[in-house]
């Protein structure tokens, strides 16, 4: 069963800056607010690259939960979610969501500290909105590290002076004050950094021991705002804690603020490089026989059923799909499909070395091509010599890359009686969340997903999706959406409260390959919750190329809320031009430009780092026409994802994964319809340019 479909029941719904791969100091610790740094204040420091980290903060009445991703060995960038009981005063709650960033300007040298500078709550409510300059220089070892830093906005409400950066310009003297609008919050405010009077904050750090670590800061945060309507008390700038690393994941934290308020607290830090079980658990792949036991073998060149027979079984056993088997002189040429192993270079050694296995010995070349939904995506011409020549050798996956002939494969061999049509199903837990929503931040539903996929012919798919929900809470949101705009997202909580199978994807779907270097697609039907309609797209993506160019047309109406197939008056024809850049490094980009599903029309930058092991993190903003007050709370459409592949947890072969999308706020500005197949993600695994990045695997 084609098991990506239930990837889309799970889904529920990145800043790249400068790449500098110089060694750096590894960080001390993370501070409360999820960024490197002491207790409260930063440091001039960096995690690990590639690093996840997740922090929680306790104090009375006030919590932080911060998502930290160190994004390139110099840069950082923190998601944070604050709840503040009580803050104005009286009964009402501040559910903060607000972004940092952190970047290492210099590494430290023998005589000189690291430097780095940041900006805490730049597009947020700006509870916490500050900027810093900071500078740390380790000692004894690396056992003591002294910071010293500088701070602006709520880094500089205790023993605040004059900004020395007024000197540049009177501009610099006074930080402009806004009131407060839940519809301002998501703007950056480039008027307010490094802005106002500033202050000094610094600490020392005492590494004990392996495991415990001894903290003492100054603080140049007052806590005004919780001193006032929170009753926090804040007696001395002077905070102390201690940090206990547990294992190699879980760190302890314990500290007393301002001298009155106890903070406890944890960081969990997570490596997407490290799966949980980093040499596979998939079965061992074939040795190769020797040539002269297949020759002595005696199988005939001319019977093609025989040889189809014994390679369909080989691969099966492989978990790889034969699709279409021909000779042609000494080539044997095959069409298959892998849904098993997340690197493609995986399924082609596996397939590769079953065909010299099995095939007979007048065979010299094997022309391997790879096909999505039946539609062909890339051919790779490997010589049987090779194979026995490489597979002992130290460099055997480079040499056997270098000797591959990768090319473009805009047609494939007929199907071979019985493939198709063919049908495939599943059943599969599914979840979903909603995040954020004032009333009750979390809310989630936990249950079934029947999918089921009918192949009538290649390139050509009838595919459903059918979800019961066991148990949840998303259906009891009884917020209302208060946009000015087409509700075309904001009326999402009234689609959960449908009750019974709820139809989540019934498609008629034709991917097909328009000519050299092109693909296609047409789909229609039921493409998400909220939406069905047409859709086509036409990708132009050369092997080996670090870019692709797509266009995607749409004609969509929005259903019914409580319908299982009703659809509302709503009718919009949106459509986007791609470009999609593959950085190098693991760093990808993609920028999306057209029309979005009320009305607007603008852009979305999405930047995402891709770990060959198939994880990835990412961000992505979007502006459009629409104006930021009319757009609502949030300012503009923004938000992270992240896709946890299942065999990074379980080490089985797969190539399902779990995927979130986190947005602070959703809203119906810059929004887009959900599509399953869009071709980007079917055909890039296959194209030359990844198949090089996993190569590593052809002979796992």
């Amino acid at each position: 069963m084609q098991r990506k479909y239930f990837k889309h029941t799970l889904q529920s719904g990145a800043i790249l800056c400068f790449w500098a791969p110089a060694l750096i100091a590894q960080a001390d610790g993370l501070a409360s607010y999820g960024s490197p740094g002491l207790l409260d204040m930063p440091s001039a420091t960096a995690t690990a690259d590639g690093t996840l980290n997740w922090t929680t903060s306790l104090m009375d009445g006030h919590t932080r939960n911060s998502l930290h991703f160190q994004i390139t060995p110099r840069l950082s960038g923190v998601f944070r979610y604050s709840i503040l009981r009580k803050f104005d005063g009286y009964n009402t709650d501040l559910y903060d969501r607000s972004f940092d960033l952190h970047y290492l300007l210099r590494d430290e040298r023998q005589h000189f500290p690291a430097i780095a500078f940041g900006l805490r709550d730049f597009g947020g409510t700006e509870v916490f909105a500050s900027e810093y300059l900071v500078a740390s220089k380790h000692f004894m070892g690396n056992r003591l590290t002294v910071t010293g830093g500088i701070g602006w906005g709520r880094l500089a409400s205790f023993g605040e002076f004059r900004n020395p950066l007024s000197v540049l310009g009177a501009g610099f003297k006074n930080r402009p004050v806004y009131g407060w609008d839940i519809n301002d919050t998501g703007r950056v405010s480039f008027d307010r950094f490094f802005r106002g009077d500033a202050a000094f904050f610094g600490g020392i750090e005492y590494q004990a021991n392996d495991q415990t670590r001894l903290v003492l800061e100054y603080s140049s945060d007052a806590y005004m705002q919780e001193v006032a309507t929170m009753g926090f008390k804040h007696r001395t700038p002077i905070n102390v804690g201690l940090n206990y690393r547990y294992n190699d994941h879980l760190t302890l934290n314990a500290a007393v603020i301002g001298g009155a308020q106890a903070e406890l607290g944890f960081t969990y830090m997570l490596d997407p490089r490290a799966p949980r079980a980093p040499g596979g658990t998939e079965r061992p792949a074939p040795v190769l026989m020797p040539q002269a036991e297949i020759a002595a073998l005696g199988w005939s060149l001319e019977n093609l059923n025989a040889s189809n027979t014994r390679l369909e079984a080989a691969l099966r056993r492989q978990k790889l799909d034969l699709q279409s088997y021909a000779q042609s002189g000494s080539t044997a040429q095959i069409v298959m499909q892998n849904p098993s192993y997340r690197a493609e270079a995986e399924a082609l050694g596996r397939a590769a070395r079953e065909m010299a296995n099995t095939l007979p010995a007048e065979i010299d070349t094997f022309e391997i091509t790879l096909a999505k939904g039946g539609m062909p995506t890339s051919r790779t011409v490997i010589r049987r010599a090779d194979l026995h020549e490489m597979e002992h050798a130290w460099d055997g996956s480079w040499q056997s890359f270098v000797r591959a002939d990768i090319s473009d494969a805009p047609d494939r061999l007929p199907p071979a009686p019985g493939v198709y049509p063919q049908l495939g199903w599943d059943i599969l837990p599914y979840f979903r969340s909603s995040l954020f929503d004032p009333d009750d931040p979390v809310r989630m539903d936990v249950g079934l997903a029947a999918s089921a996929s009918y192949k009538i012919a290649p390139g050509f798919s009838l595919n459903a999706v059918v979800r019961q929900k066991v148990i949840g809470t998303l259906d009891q949101s009884t917020r209302l959406s208060n946009s000015i705009l087409p509700h075309v997202r904001s009326d999402a909580p009234l689609y959960d409260k449908l009750q019974g199978p709820e139809i989540t994807l019934l498609t008629a779907d034709y991917l097909f390959r328009p000519g050299n270097n092109l693909y296609g697609r047409v789909s229609a039907g039921i493409f998400e919750q909220m939406y069905g309609g047409v859709s086509s797209e036409v990708l132009w993506y050369p092997q080996g190329s670090s870019l692709a160019l797509g266009a995607e047309l749409n004609y969509v109406a929005q259903r019914e809320p409580g319908s299982r197939m009703g659809f509302t008056d709503y009718r919009i024809a949106t459509g986007h031009a791609s470009a999609y850049y593959d950085f190098g490094n693991s760093y990808r980009g993609q920028l999306d430009v057209g029309r979005y599903l009320a009305g607007d029309w603008g852009g979305t930058l999405t930047l995402s780092r891709e770990f060959d092991n198939g994880f990835r993190i990412g961000a992505f903003m979007t502006l459009t026409d629409v104006p930021f007050d009319d757009f609502g709370e949030g300012s503009f459409d923004k938000g992270i994802s992240f896709t946890i592949p299942l065999d990074w947890i379980t080490g089985e072969p797969t190539r399902t994964g779990f995927s979130q999308t986190i947005r602070p706020i959703l809203r119906d500005g810059g929004a887009r319809v959900g599509i399953a197949h869009r071709l980007y993600e079917e055909v890039r695994s296959s194209n030359a340019s990844d198949l090089e990045h996993g190569w590593g695997k052809f002979w796992r």
